[in-house]
């Protein structure tokens, strides 16, 4: 009958080393190096912009449309809801939706103008 070994062999157990103390200067405390931090740090910044952009310009896109925007103008709300703004308020725009029937609405709810007021005839 042959002698089972063990699983781990207590002598080299007990031989083993610390594992080593980071170097002085130069890596980061997981012995990371610095460069490597600052190329990844990079990285994720350029991500960041890249992401970030578009939505910054659609946002501004946004703001010039509810800006520009005046009475005559037929709309369609955010909720998906079509009408004439026949007011304009400092924050709120007054849009009639149906005969005999206006809503006040933010101007932030605004998605699209459907057809701008047709310019007067001159005379």
């Amino acid at each position: 009958m042959t002698k089972m070994s063990p699983l781990f062999d207590a002598a080299g157990f007990l031989a083993q080393q610390a594992a080593p103390s980071a170097p002085a200067g130069g890596a980061a405390p997981s012995g990371m190096p610095i460069g490597m931090l600052v190329a990844y740090g990079l990285f994720i910044a350029g991500l960041f912009y890249l992401m970030s952009a578009p939505q910054r310009k659609k946002q501004k896109e946004h703001e010039k449309l509810v800006g520009s925007l005046q009475t005559g103008d037929e709309i369609v709300t955010s909720g998906g809801i079509f009408g004439v703004i026949t007011n304009v308020k400092e924050d709120r725009l007054v849009v009639r939706i149906a005969d005999n029937t206006k809503i006040e609405l933010g101007k932030a709810f605004v998605q699209t103008v459907v057809k701008p007021p047709a310019p007067a005839a001159k005379k």
